[in-house]
């Protein structure tokens, strides 16, 4: 029964056989947390605990599956039944089931980022909005965040500062998009990722009676990654456990890196408070990384004020110094690397495969793939376009989720005239506006409304109600139907196949050949089914889908080559050799975190896991010279670097470089001190305030300007007797601008 249990060290166990009550599990980087999550689920089997009383919640559904296979190996066929996966997966799920609660269909779609921009970008034409001011994916982001911070579109309407903010940022109709978005979901059935976490968050709040049922049946919850939680999250499972307390929540405080996306650092860092009969175990030792990355890695977070303290240490070798190289220009910062790698994987000491470009944007990979294509070294961009974002796989995907869910707009619009039916978009603007006007879906326009009488040419609305006869062969077999059947009869009827075939170009054959992959995925899925006997119906099919994220993809294939990615993508995964470049101020950390201490720690935190995913070499590198918007700018090295104790780098090639961590990098070896080095106060030093006749602006002061709008001072410069002032701008993010011309108004001193 304990054969799971051997190859624990006396902290992982401990944290394993504390089954009941509120759990804290802080796991350093490297340190087993999936193998403790495992065990400690398994643990509960051997128990006697139902598996049905399990729930485990992660944030990808590949992390979901490897946790299963675990404990299946460590237990056998009684994980079956456990309640694991993604936030998105498992609640999407009881939504379903208790759809009728919060006034939706069983059988609603889910909008991906695609859907919903394309719904946002609807509603701002046909409100008349300037799209150069209501950008849509601005829009989103402001519907997202509100969304996860569990304000509805009527709060949002009603809340003074939420709609003053939006006003002085010239977009006063936001609160208006939200709330005709939110419409328009609940009238096309459909829910977007965020609802699925905020309809939970509804369904637990109205329905007390609900939330009990669910609180009997989950009696033990595990947490995985539990820092990336946001507000959304953080109320559902503290709601689910509130009654029986039995809740394990796992993660690193150091590697919360995505509040951008909503996560909040505070839900980990509170957890004490939040239950405070809870029991702690730190996993700290690293079964990663070497002696040296592990200790750097230390000396580096410990600069950080919030987070909960912790000492990693490996047991490994000592390991090589991090290797630090300074490049003259961006080009050849992205030579040196390709020339390192190269270096390294001819003498024998690594794959291509095992080894990581990361940087802190995507827009830095164009150097590095360069390079890498001179030498003819073979790479990848981990994170690019997903198979299901291609167009022909949305094509077939919207006819699939059209024939589930009739009332479904976004879908309906998408394939109204694919293929080309001679539908134009003046007869679908006519259909659209008498929907909108009398509050009917697309669908029922088109079913119940003569198309003639609104203005849509008879051939045309002869076309359109062909299509929907079409459709509705299809609608009543979504429930029932093998999905494959039912996809291959569709791709058949709607004319998909026929024009597929008929383009020969390369382009035409390679969408071919997705739509092909896509139907092959198909089978595969019905004839994953256990009981074989079963019929896995296209609506199933769709639920799974729906939930793939780009996380979920593998994260390495057959080929050897290099991976590429920005460091949020790293996260999880794990190389022997990781170069970490453009190690600069500005650009890491980023320019618009510079701001507050807290947004500085998110960076270092960045940092720190770009560290933590090498295994056994780090090369880090920075250049003198860089191009910025087609402009040479001389960057100063990240202030990061010296957070590293100097013991743990290495630098011997670099003129000037100390290893004394009191002193400054410094820049050209020749010239004056004065003219060359890159002295530590003047990468630092801010002026406090200035004053310009009766115009007070200190560091902080929130201004507005005419063109960019509201901003906040976040640095003062003296520009040879004119002052320069660099700025925060809600809307138009940082600008450099000189005090005599910037015409700027005083909102409000710090």
């Amino acid at each position: 029964m304990d054969n799971f249990l051997d190859n624990l060290n006396p902290v992982q166990r401990a944290a394993v056989e504390h089954t009941e009550g509120p759990n804290l599990i802080i796991a350093g980087a490297g340190s087993g947390k999936t193998k403790v999550l495992t065990c400690k689920i398994a643990m509960l089997l051997t128990k006697g605990v139902s598996p049905s009383a399990i729930l485990a919640l992660t944030f990808t559904n590949k992390a979901a599956r490897e946790m299963k296979e675990r404990v299946m190996q460590a237990v056998g066929k009684r994980a079956d039944m456990l309640r694991m996966g993604t936030f998105h997966s498992v609640f999407s799920r009881i939504l379903r089931y208790e759809a009728a609660n919060i006034g939706f269909n069983s059988n609603f779609t889910i909008y991906d980022a695609t859907d919903s921009l394309s719904l946002i970008r609807g509603i701002i034409k046909e409100m008349n909005l300037d799209d150069k001011v209501y950008k849509e994916k601005d829009i989103q982001n402001r519907i997202s965040n509100s969304k996860n911070h569990l304000i509805s579109a009527a709060a949002y309407a009603s809340n003074a500062k939420l709609v003053g903010d939006d006003t002085s940022m010239r977009k006063p109709k936001t609160a208006d998009i939200y709330l005709k978005y939110v419409a328009r979901c609940k009238s096309a059935n459909a829910m977007d990722f965020d609802d699925l976490l905020f309809y939970s968050n509804v369904l637990f709040r109205d329905r007390p009676d609900v939330l009990e049922k669910y609180r009997q049946v989950f009696r033990y919850i595990l947490v995985d990654e539990y820092q990336d939680t946001n507000v959304a999250q953080y109320h559902i499972v503290n709601r689910l456990a509130e009654k029986e307390r039995n809740i394990t929540v796992v993660g690193d405080d150091a590697q919360s890196i995505y509040s951008f996306r909503g996560a909040r650092i505070e839900n980990i860092l509170n957890f004490r408070k939040d239950y405070p009969d809870y029991a702690e175990f730190k996993l700290e030792q690293n079964y990663r990384s070497t002696r040296t990355i592990v200790d750097a890695a230390n000396s580096l977070i410990s600069k950080n004020k919030r987070q909960l303290k912790k000492t990693c240490f490996s047991k490994g070798e000592t390991g090589e110094k991090i290797e630090v190289s300074r490049a003259f220009t961006d080009r050849e910062e992205g030579v040196l690397v390709a020339s390192s790698i190269l270096d390294a994987v001819h003498a024998g000491r690594v794959g291509y495969s095992e080894t990581a470009i990361l940087y802190r944007t995507n827009a830095q990979s164009r150097i590095f793939e360069d390079s890498l294509r001179k030498r003819n070294i073979p790479y990848r961009i981990y994170g690019g376009i997903s198979f299901y974002q291609r167009a022909e796989i949305k094509d077939v995907l919207a006819y699939l989720r059209l024939a589930a869910n009739p009332l479904d707009d976004e879908s309906f619009r998408r394939v109204i005239n694919y293929p080309a039916r001679g539908i134009g978009a003046s007869s679908m603007e006519k259909i659209q506006t008498y929907a909108s006007t009398n509050g009917l879906t697309l669908w029922d326009t088109v079913r119940s409304v003569s198309l003639p009488s609104i203005g849509v040419k008879e051939s045309i609305a002869a076309k359109i109600v062909k299509f929907a006869d079409m459709i509705a062969e299809f609608v009543p077999k979504a429930h029932s139907t093998d999905a494959f059947a039912f996809a291959s009869a569709l791709i058949n009827r709607s004319g998909i196949k026929a024009e597929l075939k008929a383009n020969k170009s390369p382009e035409g054959i390679s969408r071919a050949e997705n739509v092909e992959e896509l139907l092959n995925g198909i089978k595969e899925y019905t004839d994953s089914a256990e009981n074989k006997s079963e019929t896995r119906p296209v609506t199933e099919y769709l639920q799974n889908v729906a939930l793939i994220t780009d996380a979920d993809k593998p994260d390495s294939d057959d080929l050897d080559r290099v991976s590429l990615m920005t460091i949020h993508s790293a996260k999880g995964l794990e190389f022997n050799y990781v170069y970490v470049v453009g190690m600069e101020e500005g650009l890491f950390p980023a320019t618009g975190t510079m701001t507050s201490e807290h947004e500085l720690e998110e960076e270092r935190r960045l940092f720190y896991v770009a560290l933590t995913r090498a295994a056994v070499k780090v090369h880090i590198s920075f250049a003198q010279a860089r191009y910025r918007w087609g402009s040479l700018v001389s960057p100063v090295p990240s202030r990061f670097l010296r957070d590293i104790d100097a013991r743990y780098l290495s630098a011997p090639s670099i003129t000037g470089f100390s290893s004394d961590s009191r002193q400054p990098f410094h820049g050209r070896e020749s010239g004056t001190d004065d003219g060359n080095k890159w002295k530590e106060e003047s990468i630092f030093a801010r002026k406090s305030s200035i004053e310009e006749g009766e115009l007070d602006i200190r560091l902080g002061t929130e201004v507005e300007h005419a063109r960019f709008g509201r901003g906040r001072v976040c640095e003062i410069e003296d520009y040879g007797g004119n002052p320069k002032l660099k700025i925060d701008f809600q809307e138009a993010g940082q600008k450099t601008l000189l005090l005599k011309f910037a015409k700027l108004t005083i909102i409000k001193k710090n």
